[in-house]
């Protein structure tokens, strides 16, 4: 194997080996605490330009297949016809149970660091290596390195600039500390446009006969989401990050979905316009993780960047009406301001801090108090993770329901 380094912007070096593709890439360099589903966490489109160091000891036992991954390498829009669907009509349609075995799924993640790549791959679903993908997909990566101590660096300094570089990339270390230090910081970066669709498309509810109708702002939508919609009846129209309120009310929707995505939530002004009018309409509206932030901002809420974020699958967060905790799956390198159980006055009604994650007290969830829109930090399609918060996609169609009578 050839040699690779892991440059990071306080100077600091970790060699090791090349992994994946050969060559440089940069990134915000963070870490995810996870101890499976690397498959579902590379695929995230909210990793969009992140450096990811995992510190589960092994990684890529299980391969790589074609069913797992959270996003995919063509256009969603483009997958598949539904039968009996009109070819000539403005969206296209894909059933939420397809599956495409000649699509392995988009890797978003700038470079990914590891401690012990698995020497021999151990599933029968898997259709390839880790590995074999990442070169197929040009992702530079590290191997061998003490992953644990890039972690501690990462916890005491905060999540920085970074470079991997292998092969005809490895140069002087100066440069390639001069190089990291020259790559824009994930503070302001606007990057939902970069991971969204470029056309709107339909998941259509399961059983065919949809209940409801949700017009869902794609800002990294993870393919479980319209999955788990679309398991309770509902016909999910995907809709850019660029949309409009026109665009979001000719659908005449039963309610609206913000999804996760990566960057700054400070960049999303057309975001926040368009979620205020339609939460002003009186619509039903659920925001998770990038949406949490949106529908804060929406309130009136400003937000931050955490040193290094929640990135795992076992992160508790409280319920603070019931004094529950649930276990979730998160990615989130910002946050919002306030304060668990406070409630404060927007120009969209009453609101209120209805979760707080048990670890640090970080806002993970908001609500009005009319019940009209409510949104959390943390991921209820955890894939991968537990499903402790799926029952909110349940609570989104009660409020629909509600909306009706």
């Amino acid at each position: 194997m050839s040699k690779a380094v892991l440059v990071l912007e306080n100077g600091q070096v970790f060699t090791g080996q090349a992994y994946g593709a050969t060559g440089a890439t940069l990134g915000e360099a963070v870490f995810c605490t996870a101890m499976t589903g690397y498959q579902e966490t590379l695929t995230d489109p909210s990793y969009h330009r992140q450096i990811l160091i995992a510190t589960a000891p092994q990684i890529g036992n299980t391969g790589w297949n074609t069913e797992d991954s959270e996003s995919m390498l063509g256009k969603r829009s483009a997958v598949k016809w539904v039968p009996g669907a009109d070819a000539s009509g403005p969206y296209q349609q894909w059933s939420a149970d397809f599956t495409d075995h000649n699509d392995p799924g988009k890797i978003w993640v700038a470079g990914y660091a590891v401690r012990n790549p698995t020497r021999r791959v151990s599933s029968w679903r898997a259709g390839s290596a880790l590995e074999d993908e990442m070169i197929g997909q040009q992702v530079v990566g590290i191997a061998g390195i003490d992953t644990r101590a890039v972690v501690r660096v990462l916890r005491d300094s905060g999540a920085m600039r970074a470079g991997i570089f292998s092969g005809d990339a490895l140069a002087d270390v100066d440069e390639m500390v001069a190089t990291v230090r020259s790559q824009p910081s994930m503070a302001g970066a606007d990057l939902a446009a970069e991971v969204s669709t470029a056309e709107p498309y339909i998941v259509e509810a399961a059983g065919g006969t949809p209940k409801f109708r949700v017009a869902a702002l794609d800002l990294g939508i993870k393919a479980n989401t319209p999955r788990m919609l679309a398991a309770r009846g509902i016909e999910v129209h995907v809709l850019p990050s660029s949309a409009t309120y026109a665009d979001v009310k000719a659908l005449n929707p039963d309610g609206f979905f913000l999804s996760n995505g990566p960057g700054d939530p400070v960049t999303a002004d057309a975001a926040v316009a368009l979620t205020s009018e339609v939460i002003d309409a009186g619509l039903p509206t659920f925001g998770i993780c990038f949406g949490n932030q949106i529908i804060g901002r929406a309130f009136g809420r400003s937000t931050y960047k955490l040193k290094f974020g929640h990135r795992g699958i076992n992160i508790p967060v409280l319920d603070v009406a019931t004094g529950r905790v649930a276990i979730t799956a998160q990615n989130h390198g910002f946050a919002l301001e306030g304060e668990a159980g406070e409630e404060f006055d927007t120009d969209l009604g009453r609101a209120r801090v209805s979760h707080v994650c048990a670890n640090d007290g970080v806002v993970e969830g908001l609500e009005l108090l009319s019940g009209k829109a409510f949104s959390v930090q943390y991921h209820p399609e955890a894939a991968s993770g537990p499903h402790d918060a799926a029952n909110l996609f349940d609570k989104f169609v009660s409020v629909m329901e509600g909306s009706r009578s």
